[in-house]
């Protein structure tokens, strides 16, 4: 397990039980109460040490290797899933992918971020940094979506749209407008989970939806704490005071209403337990999809775009 700077004291209790298992597995001693004993102290120290993260640290479980990212949800949710490519104007983008399956017996179509695992699909995800052709083939979804009435998933995780010169040669601010529009046009239920990261335009071009998930030690902001670091104190060393000036947590996004239910994750993070995570994720899908199925869609529409338009009025009082 890949830990964190601040999970030090876990590590070291982890490190211990993993040394007595190895003891017993090769001499056959019983040390079932020595290895139960450090088990317990290893869940209190992960008690106390998450219930009282800073948003530098919940950054730092957001960007977990080990977390859970958007094809992991897929494949253990969605049933009979057919992905859908290309953005019928230039080129497949695979930070984005999408597709239509079968959620918990219902027909939805999925979007999402993905950033990949390890070198090579972290590179062909291009880290989840989507170019405009991602955005482009995200809109194409959604109204096909809208066409046929299915409801639409989107599932958050970027550190924000790539911001290389090919992608702004191509309309990246014009194809992430365009999304946002599409979200707030679209007569279908549209929900979507932070999944991990939720960074800047790349992410509310999925995530401006009837309801807004997020996991507990996922973060959402306008620009990454390193990012806002640079430009205000020009030095990436103050990520951290940078992380506290964004209100980035869950908690503080909740508080602010612009986000509508955290979703716990289990102790310790959703790297920890994998399965547990995404379950849990699944079945606050699943009920904000049963409350909005049944309105209909021109409602479903008007009361998106009054989410968002009171959001910004709230935040000009």
């Amino acid at each position: 397990m890949n830990f964190l700077d601040f999970e030090k004291p876990i590590a070291e209790l982890e490190g211990k039980i993993a040394d007595l298992r190895h003891l017993s597995d090769d001499d056959g001693i019983n040390i079932a109460d020595e290895v139960a004993r450090l088990q317990a102290k290893v869940e209190k120290q992960l008690k106390a040490t998450y219930a009282k993260l800073t948003p530098w640290q919940k950054t730092q479980v957001a960007r977990h290797p080990d977390r859970p990212h958007c094809l992991d949800y897929v494949r253990q949710l969605i049933e009979d899933f057919e992905p859908l490519a290309g953005d019928r104007t230039f080129a497949e983008d695979h930070a984005i992918v999408g597709g239509v399956g079968r959620f918990r017996g219902r027909s939805v179509m999925v979007i999402g971020q993905e950033k990949g695992h390890d070198t090579e699909t972290r590179v062909k995800h291009n880290f989840g940094m989507a170019m405009p052709d991602g955005y482009r083939k995200a809109r194409r979804l959604m109204r096909m979506a809208d066409r046929f009435r299915l409801p639409v998933v989107t599932l958050v995780d970027t550190a924000g749209a790539y911001p290389g010169v090919a992608a702004e040669e191509r309309g990246q601010a014009e194809a992430i407008a365009r999304a946002i529009e599409t979200c707030l046009d679209i007569r279908v239920p549209l929900v979507s989970c932070i999944i991990g990261e939720g960074g800047s335009g790349g992410a509310i071009a999925l995530a401006s939806a009837n309801s807004v998930l997020m996991l507990e030690h996922s973060i959402y902001s306008v620009i990454s704490p390193e990012g806002c670091a640079g430009i205000l104190w020009r030095s990436g060393d103050q990520a951290q005071a940078a992380a506290e000036a964004l209100k980035l947590t869950a908690q503080d996004l909740h508080r602010l209403k612009v986000i509508d239910e955290i979703v716990p994750e289990p102790l310790g993070g959703a790297h920890r337990s994998r399965k547990a995570a995404i379950e849990s994720v699944g079945d606050a899908l699943e009920r904000h999809l049963s409350k909005l199925i049944p309105t209909e869609g021109g409602v479903l529409r008007a009361r998106r775009r009054d989410k968002f338009i009171e959001m910004g009025r709230n935040g000009l009082e």
